[in-house]
């Protein structure tokens, strides 16, 4: 079994866990393999910016994160003796009016890259601190491998420990991050190898929907809205509210040819694909993304119209941006799998071993129409055998549940982090990139450990 105290700090969001895991137990088949005692979360009010602050973000996690700590103590797992092969050492927590006797946590998970420096360095220094007292190993998590282990997470705890630990998704499957920072296409082969399919060359899905949003979207609803992610209110502005669901208005291109056509509007603009318009056209079929030419024409679309742009307008508008967008996002997923397909030399899409599986993960990750366009896009292309993964809502976006979870899968296969880590700006997963991926950063230490 495994206790770890974790806390997330990368960008605006301040969050702490307490993630516990279980061994397989026959006696109690109806026991989760984890549990979450703990799992809070608080974003730093950016409203006024439009976007992330660092020194605002900074400010939050400062005034933050130890609160938060200290409300994880008092619900970290109470102490008893020695059992089950392990010990379980009482640390004293003070409640309201009393002392309690608490698990010390086995050890302590952070995320210590990518992402801002001031806050990782922040959160890493008193992770650090915490090890030291406590006399536990750290582990330094990368946060972008968390993102890809998260349906790992979501499975342990809707399991039961009579599955005798299996983990799912098993290796490998396809991991599709979509965040606000990130936006890349992985070929997750195991815990440490996470190979790069795809990656944008400008900008993010997520930022590029932002700033389309704030656009796009009615002005009143953007001064209401305390929630600078813009892309979160697009989705509600064209959400289908008649019942009839996405199918009304979407219907996915059967070919490459319709994929990367222009689709004139009947207001008279028309978005294109993203890469498909090339002077040579060979950028169509590159293994990459693009989001800023979409951005510019969707400004300029908002520009000329100006005062003339109607409700309706704005809405079809919407909906035309995300779905260029997140039909660009499975294009690519398509790409992959036709190349690993090759690859095996096989016409046979269903043999076992083969790619069964794609997680979608990061804060985009919980949009409803990416994950009808997804769906649509690969049942009509051929890959309907294709299981697709969304983690729930809480969970794709940065949170410290995904750190414990990669602490712990991590701990398990020996890692941990010595005192000396420092917080790292860039941190690649893929072990072909310059910085040598996940294990290429310093201060691993290898341990032999028995469960």
């Amino acid at each position: 079994m495994e206790s770890p105290l974790t806390y997330d700090k990368c960008s605006d969001d301040t969050s702490v866990a307490v993630l516990e895991t279980a061994a397989p137990d026959l006696n109690s088949p109806t026991s989760p393999s984890a549990r979450l005692h703990f799992h809070e979360k608080v974003t730093a009010d950016n409203a006024k910016y439009h976007g992330i602050h660092p020194i605002v973000s900074l400010e939050s996690h400062n005034e933050h994160l130890a609160p938060l700590i200290a409300q994880a103590l008092r619900s970290l797992p109470p102490a008893s003796p020695k059992s089950n092969g392990f010990t379980s050492h009482p640390i004293p927590v003070r409640s309201v009016n009393q002392w309690l006797r608490k698990k010390k946590p086995d050890f302590i998970s952070v995320t210590r890259g990518p992402g801002l420096l001031p806050s990782l360095s922040t959160g890493l220094q008193i992770a650090k601190g915490l090890a030291v007292a406590w006399q536990v190993p750290l582990l330094g998590a990368n946060h972008m491998q968390a993102h890809a282990l998260t349906p790992r997470l979501v499975h342990a705890l809707e399991s039961r420990t009579s599955n005798n630990g299996n983990r799912e998704p098993a290796f490998p499957f396809l991991t599709l991050l979509v965040s606000g920072g990130h936006t890349m296409l992985v070929h997750s082969k195991a815990l440490t190898h996470h190979s790069i399919l795809a990656s944008t060359t400008d900008v993010a899905i997520g930022d590029a929907i932002d700033k389309a949003a704030r656009c796009i979207l009615p002005e009143e609803m953007l001064k209401t809205s305390k929630d600078v992610m813009y892309g979160r209110l697009l989705e509600e502005f064209t959400a289908p509210r008649d019942g009839t669901g996405y199918d009304a208005y979407y219907n996915p291109p059967r070919t490459r040819g319709e994929e990367l056509s222009r689709k004139p509007s009947r207001w008279g603009w028309a978005l294109a694909a993203p890469l498909a318009e090339t002077r040579s056209g060979s950028k169509s079929k590159a293994m990459e993304f693009s989001f800023s030419g979409l951005g510019s024409a969707v400004l300029r679309i908002c520009r000329q119209r100006g005062q003339e742009m109607t409700h309706e307008e704005r809405v079809d508008l919407a909906r035309e941006v995300m779905r260029v967008a997140f039909e660009h996002l499975a294009s690519r997923v398509v790409m992959a799998l036709n190349s690993l397909l090759h690859e095996r030399n096989t016409d046979d899409k269903s043999t076992e071993g083969k790619i069964g599986t794609l997680v979608v993960s990061g804060g985009v990750a919980s949009n409803g129409f990416l994950k009808h366009i997804l769906r649509s896009f690969l049942d009509i292309r051929g890959y309907p055998h294709i299981r697709l993964i969304f983690p729930p809502p809480s969970l794709c976006t940065d949170n410290a549940a995904m750190i414990a979870w990669t602490g712990i899968e991590m701990y398990e296969a020996g890692y941990e982090s010595n005192l000396g880590c420092k917080a790292l700006r860039k941190w690649s997963i893929d072990p072909d990139a310059d910085d040598g991926g996940i294990l290429g950063a310093s201060c691993w230490q290898k341990q032999e450990r028995e469960f």
